[in-house]
């Protein structure tokens, strides 16, 4: 959950150097993403991971101890306490105009709304959902808070990708709720491009056999790094857990990491 006072992060940072900030995400492309888990456990590790800053988002007793991750003095996800029973997992949010059209769609495509849309103070609104094959999502329609101020960067979120066991299902439900179209490319392992007019904006993959039972379907957020290999070494050395590659894939190179409270994320260099 993003809350109200995004504050000024020139102030919050003193005189560090601001990326670029991003005035505005496309409707229907991954804006935001965020993480409840143990705050001082997730500062570490993503600090020394990808070098990134913390700055609380406003009072604690107003925001609930939610709290932004910098990188070189621009928004790039936030953290909070977890409160939902498991391990934690990263939450993707995809922009919308409207919360509450948006939840409409995703009723009518046999979702599920676990999260209504709500106000966040003057931040924005937002609505969590349920895919039919059972992955979690969100939206967010921005007020005061625009979502990422960086993305596609080393450190930022680049790549948002859904692990999915009903693949067809899935291309059926979110192109009638955001209006995407798929671009399937068959090989031995098939992989499936979300994309906005001719925009890739997320990818989609089946969970085959070989990922265990347990793991649930999930929108898997991906960061930029310039070096897939050290970064997933470095996160190993930190407590996390390399499970997947690194590996080459036709557009760079990437791997999956759980951090050390049992959150999945890829590393992803694009080349």
């Amino acid at each position: 959950m993003v809350p109200r006072d995004t504050l000024s992060v020139e102030a919050a940072q003193g005189e560090e150097t601001v990326m670029p900030a991003k005035e505005q995400h496309p409707p229907g492309t991954a804006s935001w993403v965020d993480i409840g888990t143990d705050v001082d456990a997730a500062k570490r590790f993503y600090g020394s991971l990808f070098s990134w800053q913390e700055m609380e988002a406003g009072p604690p007793e107003e925001t609930g101890g939610y709290g932004f991750f910098t990188k070189a003095g621009a928004m790039v996800a936030g953290y909070g306490p977890q409160q939902n029973p498991g391990p934690p997992a990263w939450a993707v949010y995809f922009a919308v105009t409207d919360a509450d059209a948006t939840t409409k769609k995703v009723e009518g495509a046999g979702g599920t709304v676990v999260v209504a849309p709500m106000d966040v103070m003057t931040a924005g609104r937002m609505a969590v959902y349920q895919d039919p094959g059972g992955a979690f999502f969100s939206v967010w329609q921005p007020g005061d808070h625009k979502g990422a101020q960086v993305v596609g960067e080393s450190g930022a979120l680049s790549w948002v990708e859904l692990q999915t066991r009903d693949v067809e299902a899935a291309k059926r439900f979110y192109p009638a709720v955001f209006g995407w179209t798929v671009l399937s490319h068959e090989g031995p392992m098939t992989y499936n491009e979300f994309q906005m007019g001719s925009d890739s904006i997320g990818g989609m993959m089946e969970m085959g056999p070989q990922m265990p039972a347990e793991v649930p379907p999930h929108w898997l957020a991906y960061f930029g790094v310039d070096d897939v290999d050290k970064s997933a070494a470095r996160a190993g050395e930190s407590g996390g857990q390399v499970v997947a590659g690194p590996m080459d894939y036709p557009g760079g190179r990437f791997a999956v990491v759980v951090d050390p409270q049992g959150a999945a994320f890829g590393l992803l260099n694009m080349g």
